[in-house]
């Protein structure tokens, strides 16, 4: 058992993988945090609704002004003191790490004896394991696009004018889960499978398991239209497979609008802020969303029902 624990510590250990071991401890400890703040301005948003006359006093921070204190902060010297204490912090930190940690340089190419597991870079690990469940222009082109692509969109979809310059929850829920689903549960697990989940052949270890070069996997994986009863029922010619595939995703694309709509109208507040949106911005909002939710539905389907294809046709795969 030890030599298994062993491994993840060699894993770990590697100066490659160093920024995964720190962004595990950083992404629980920020997020805890930005909780805690919100959390605390949310019952103090509470309070000055029951009284607003309080709200006109000092009393509307949750650290409100004390005695001794500036009622004004000034960029010199507060904001500048702290950020010069900050950027020499960082730079003894990194000279510190550059010092003690190689290079994750390895010896030039050889043909003849190729790496086993071949890994990216830790920052690319979530696009290589996309390639597992799409084919590679969607895991490689379209969604690395449409994440660009949604950053870019987000300031011009996003109607709520509240959570401008302070942490709340009540008022920002649903940025708010949309991004912890997006990027701390599937960008960031996608980084996490990939370090230290994917082996030899980029086959599943569990963490436990020690990696095996001489692995052999027998599993087959099947087209939806080849899975189970609908090889029986699915006609197996062209049109037949790309009509299939087509109603599938179709309908999954309705469940998931209607879905994203009703999640959207759960609250009054939630309400109001749907409404302020145009089409545009909802068509937009939705497309994104269903994106983002394809897929940890097709991770599911490829690694529980070994299905690698839902939508087969001769010129695409989804």
């Amino acid at each position: 058992m030890w030599g298994d624990w062993h491994q993840i510590w060699e894993i770990a250990a590697t100066p490659d993988n160093i920024p995964i071991v720190a962004m595990l401890f950083l992404l629980p400890f920020y997020t805890w945090y930005a909780f805690r703040e919100a959390f605390a301005n949310d019952r103090l948003i509470a309070q000055l609704e029951k009284d607003p006359a309080l709200a006109k006093t000092h009393h509307r921070k949750t650290h409100p002004w004390k005695q001794g204190w500036e009622r004004e902060v000034h960029t010199w010297p507060y904001l500048m003191r702290v950020e010069f204490l900050a950027a020499v912090i960082v730079t003894v930190i990194l000279m510190v790490w550059s010092i003690t940690l190689n290079a994750p340089l390895e010896e030039p190419a050889n043909p003849n004896l190729t790496m086993n597991p071949a890994k990216a870079p830790w920052y690319f690990l979530g696009l290589q394991e996309m390639l597992v469940y799409f084919d590679p222009w969607i895991a490689g082109v379209v969604m690395p696009t449409v994440i660009i692509i949604g950053l870019m969109a987000i300031p011009y979809i996003d109607a709520n004018p509240l959570g401008n310059g302070y942490y709340t929850y009540k008022q920002r829920r649903f940025a708010i889960w949309t991004f912890i689903f997006g990027y701390i549960i599937l960008w960031s697990l996608m980084i996490v499978i990939g370090t230290f989940i994917r082996g030899p052949g980029w086959m599943w270890f569990w963490p436990t398991q020690t990696w095996d070069h001489n692995r052999l996997i027998y599993e087959v994986n099947r087209d939806l239209h080849e899975w189970g009863p609908f090889f029986y029922i699915v006609p197996q010619n062209l049109w037949g497979k790309g009509i299939f595939g087509a109603l599938v995703v179709g309908l999954f694309t309705v469940v998931c609008a209607w879905g994203i709509h009703k999640v959207c109208t759960l609250t009054e507040f939630s309400r109001k802020i749907y409404a302020r949106m145009t089409l545009l911005q909802i068509i937009t909002m939705q497309v994104l969303l269903i994106m983002m939710i394809s897929l940890p539905v097709k991770m599911a389907l490829r690694l529980l029902l070994r299905i690698k294809y839902v939508w087969v046709t001769p010129w695409f795969r989804v």
